[in-house]
């Protein structure tokens, strides 16, 4: 069963994963055109899109552990799973620095004043040199210390799920579940299974 999926994966090509990971984007604007996301559409739309990038980073934690648990191999989309995380974070901090706050004074006080919003700006700073050397370049070229480096994918997960259980008024099931799903993978990821020795 597994040989058969891990046959198809390889099959699949990448830019299908762009293709469908980004619908949503034209499909959330055209919403937000037409009264389709509420009262608040811009806050809808930002929370939309950091929501989407949540997922996607979780689906990115998922790969290792489906490989080392289920031999699930999906090795191939990890990359584009972590660039259109950095996407749509991208298109999330683009709504609230043009469409939602637009005073680059206000900008300054909310990334100093609000700490929900101070760890958001870390993570993304975090996140610039992982999506500027995701490509076979910069990987030939850092040699041990890419894989090092990328660890600060990790911490990038911590921080957005912090961030959205931040944002949320009081205690909520669904950032809960993020962030322990986040924190779930972390330790999949840092555990070994016990491989059974050959009598």
């Amino acid at each position: 069963m597994i040989d058969t999926m891990n046959s198809y994966m390889r099959k699949v090509p990448v830019w299908l994963v762009w293709l469908l990971c980004l619908i949503p984007v034209p499909v959330l604007l055209y919403l937000g055109s037409t009264g389709g996301l509420g009262r608040e559409p811009i806050k809808e739309l930002e929370h939309k899109l950091g929501e989407i990038a949540l997922q996607l980073l979780i689906a990115g934690l998922c790969v290792t552990p489906l490989r080392r648990y289920f031999g699930l191999n999906l090795i191939k989309f990890r990359r584009a799973l972590g660039l259109l995380t950095f996407t749509y974070v991208g298109l999330h901090l683009l709504v609230w620095l043009v469409l939602d706050v637009g005073i680059l004074t206000q900008i300054w006080q909310d990334i100093l004043k609000r700490p929900y919003i101070t760890i958001g700006m870390v993570g993304f700073a975090l996140m610039l040199p992982l999506a500027l050397t995701s490509n076979n370049r910069a990987v030939r070229w850092l040699g041990a210390r890419w894989r090092v480096l990328h660890r600060l994918t990790y911490l990038v997960a911590i921080l957005g799920g912090a961030h959205f259980l931040m944002l949320t008024k009081g205690i909520q099931l669904e950032p809960v579940l993020y962030m322990v799903a986040i924190l779930g993978l972390i330790g999949l990821r840092f555990h070994r299974p016990h491989r059974k020795q050959a009598a």
